[in-house]
């Protein structure tokens, strides 16, 4: 066996690259694809709602909309194939390795269909434009399962080491929230563009710039990075299926994906609901909307360093905690906020304590299990730890969509309260399920084992 090169700080920025490409054009596609979809223009944010006439907007039966329903089933179809892709990559004997091949295949097709979901669904059709709709997003779904799969399961693979766990973690939340910050310019950058094509040509000549951007950092790290140079994996012989199983016989990750659900659940009501927070409660118009990001991304970011230094210090677990009732405090400033752009940053800063903390740690939670199990079992199955992760949340994500499209059917300011409400509730509950998980035993065990491999 060849010698390993040793795995820098360098490398892992290099990685968190195709974090920043991905969480781009999932914020794309999560932050303005219902604010595009559905609603209804007014006088100070004439673009809501600009594609909503090509595409059924009444409620199918009892407050659920087709497009709430379309959303869903994505998120489902998502969800479902994580296992199977994680499956296949974990089983995989590519020479170029079990995730890089994935990646490199994935990243172009990934771009091109969510500039697609903004163009196609366009025809004079209402009924071609439904279907054509419902398949794009499932194909969004699948190309970004494809990458995004091998991909997150490199972090436990890099993550060689506690430190380094907690380092990529770190890395690829500060790419990912700066994507999901720039996927907010949209409005931005599409206002700049109209003059010169006009309205509906600028929003979807915006997505394609974005598009683009995102495309290059992730093909970046996929023909940089030389996966056999770094890590010697061996596929594993575990069925998709049995894998799937194993992962959730484990009781710890049972333990955390019960809150992680949850929480998951209560973000997605909160930011597809963020657009609408801002512009119809605190009627605040939709350009402001990178502003408040941007500020709350700016503080988070300057907070990573003391979350990574005390999760090092006191443990993941307390930090998650406080996170996840820090964020239920922001939920609630959010259903009683009243109009004015002061409303918007005391949100944006607020937010900014748990984004940094819950962007970071929960990944590295995971990684801490995925590599407990490799070293008491000796099969390496980190895609499908990250998968089973991805399979729980999404789901939660899929319920999410199909609740805030419905309850919010009549588009009025006490409908969108009421999922500010929702997701208050949710994500205290998830606070209180998250102390059952034990990071002390986790981490005492991968100290033991690893001295015995030694």
């Amino acid at each position: 066996m060849n010698q390993l090169k040793p795995i820098t700080n360098k490398l892992l920025w290099i990685f968190a690259l195709g974090q920043f490409g991905w969480s781009l054009l999932s914020g794309v596609v999560s932050n303005w694809m219902v604010y595009y979809y559905t609603g209804s223009p007014d006088e100070m944010n004439p673009n809501t709602g600009i594609f909503a006439s090509g595409i059924t907007q009444d409620p199918i039966f009892f407050k659920l909309t087709l497009f709430g329903l379309v959303l869903a089933a994505g998120r489902i179809f998502d969800a479902i194939t994580d296992p199977l892709i994680a499956g296949w990559s974990d089983r995989s004997d590519n020479p170029g390795g079990r995730r890089i091949p994935f990646m490199r295949v994935m990243a172009i097709p990934f771009a091109l269909v969510t500039i697609g979901l903004f163009v196609l669904p366009q025809t004079g059709s209402i009924v071609i434009n439904d279907l054509v709709l419902f398949v794009l997003l499932m194909v969004f779904y699948l190309f970004m399962t494809m990458f995004c799969t091998p991909y997150n399961a490199l972090i436990a693979e890099l993550g060689d080491t506690q430190e380094h766990r907690i380092n990529v973690s770190t890395f690829i939340s500060f790419t990912f929230i700066v994507g999901q910050s720039i996927s907010f310019l949209l409005p931005n950058l599409a206002g700049a563009l109209q003059p010169t094509v006009g309205q509906k040509s600028s929003i979807r000549l915006a997505v394609a710039i974005m598009a683009t951007i995102a495309c290059l950092a992730m093909i970046f790290p996929a023909f940089y990075i030389k996966e056999r140079d770094y890590i010697d994996s061996k596929p594993s012989d575990t069925k998709p299926f049995t894998s799937l199983v194993k992962t959730f016989s484990n009781g710890q990750f049972r333990r955390f994906v019960y809150s992680d659900v949850i929480y998951f659940f209560a973000l997605t009501l909160f930011q597809t609901g963020l657009a609408f927070y801002e512009t119809k409660l605190m009627e605040i118009e939709d350009t402001w909307t990178f502003v408040l990001t941007a500020t709350m991304t700016a503080i988070s970011v300057c907070l990573y360093p003391l979350v990574n230094f005390l999760a090092k210090k006191i443990g993941k677990k307390k930090l998650i905690i406080v996170g996840f009732f820090a964020y239920s405090c922001v939920f609630a400033i959010t259903s009683f906020c009243g109009k004015g752009l002061h409303w918007g940053f005391i949100v944006a800063v607020a937010a900014a304590i748990p984004m940094a903390i819950l962007g970071i740690l929960p990944q590295a939670c995971v990684a801490d299990v995925a590599e407990l199990t490799r070293l008491e079992t000796g099969e390496d199955r980190s895609g499908m730890f990250f998968a089973a992760r991805t399979f729980a949340f999404k789901m939660g994500q899929a319920i999410a969509l199909v609740i805030f499209t419905s309850v919010t059917v009549s588009q009025t300011p006490e409908s969108y309260r009421a999922t500010a409400v929702i997701a208050f509730i949710t994500c205290f509950i998830g606070a209180c399920l998250f102390f059952a998980f034990n990071e002390k035993l986790i981490l005492e065990k991968i100290k033991e084992l690893k001295g015995e491999e030694a």
